[in-house]
């Protein structure tokens, strides 16, 4: 029976980089629906569970994709709520790749600290959905997290979701100019940047001189890159005795585990794929290949 995926993206044309993975983890073929709203998904998701037995109903999954993380939650909640027993099938979210990229950088630090329970950890930007994801996987692990946002009345409404999402709590901390860097990074094991493409949010001098940090992890592929000093390419190596990875370091694990995921979801059918559960795929991986 083939392997049936259907893609619902919220944005007026479906994610091409999203099907050509799903092409290569095994889907068969790709239904792609987009600009996809609330209200279409249950039809949507009824058509896909009412014309296969439920033996077979692991052979289709649904991918729930787009440009915007908040549009691509309601999609996931309204697939759930369409589905019962036995008619289910698996579903996995990761709109503008933000809960695989978040869990990348995430597993690539514990792999390298190890535990991170007391740690502090820095996230610049982290106002966003990878950045939100980040702070709330690394709280979970014990890690004393503090997210920066140019705005405070962004950063607090971030600091809320993340506390709501993954029963944490963060800090918040407004970060308006590079010079109070040093103050912020005082006594962090762990700096992470989630902020834009191109724009350089850290310079080299404001990270090497901090004598705490062990790990830096910068997902900005645009030059002028995000963290200076941290090549695009580093996947591990040590820098000013920091362990740094460049947004192609995690790129290219966050790829693997892309397609680790699609093909897992036609495995069974009752995954729900966020970002815990592909959390838990990523260390999987990692235990795996030692």
């Amino acid at each position: 029976m083939r392997k049936l995926l259907l893609q619902l993206d919220s944005s007026r044309l479906p994610s091409v980089f999203d099907q050509v993975v799903a092409y290569d983890a095994g889907a068969d073929a790709i239904m792609s629906y987009a600009g996809v709203t609330e209200g279409d998904v249950r039809d949507l998701i009824h058509g896909c569970i009412f014309t296969r037995g439920a033996k077979d109903l692991h052979n289709t999954a649904v991918w729930i994709g787009g440009n915007n993380m908040s549009a691509g939650e309601q999609l996931l909640a309204m697939a759930q709520d369409a589905l019962f027993a036995p008619f289910s099938v698996s579903i996995m979210l990761d709109s503008n790749g933000s809960n695989t990229t978040a869990v990348a950088a995430v597993v690539k630090i514990e792999e390298t600290l190890g535990d991170l329970h007391g740690k502090r950890a820095v996230i610049l930007a982290g106002t966003g959905p990878v950045g939100q994801r980040a702070a709330g996987l690394l709280a979970k692990d014990g890690a004393h997290v503090t997210i920066t946002s140019r705005k405070p009345e962004q950063g607090d409404k971030a600091r809320q979701f993340i506390a709501a999402r993954f029963d944490v709590e963060v800090d918040v901390v407004a970060l308006t100019e590079p010079s109070k860097l040093p103050a912020l990074l005082e006594g962090a094991a762990i700096l992470l940047n989630s902020g834009p493409a191109g724009v350089q949010m850290v310079p080299s001098s404001a990270w090497s001189a901090a004598k705490a940090l062990e790990i830096a992890v910068d997902l900005n592929a645009v030059p002028p890159l995000g963290i200076e000093g941290v090549d695009v390419d580093d996947a591990g190596v040590e820098r000013n005795g920091v362990t740094v990875f460049g947004a192609f370091g995690i790129g290219n694990f966050k790829t693997k585990l892309h397609k680790k995921c699609v093909a897992k979801l036609f495995t069974r059918n009752d995954l729900v794929l966020d970002a815990e559960a592909i959390a838990e795929v990523a260390r999987g991986m990692v235990k795996q290949k030692r």
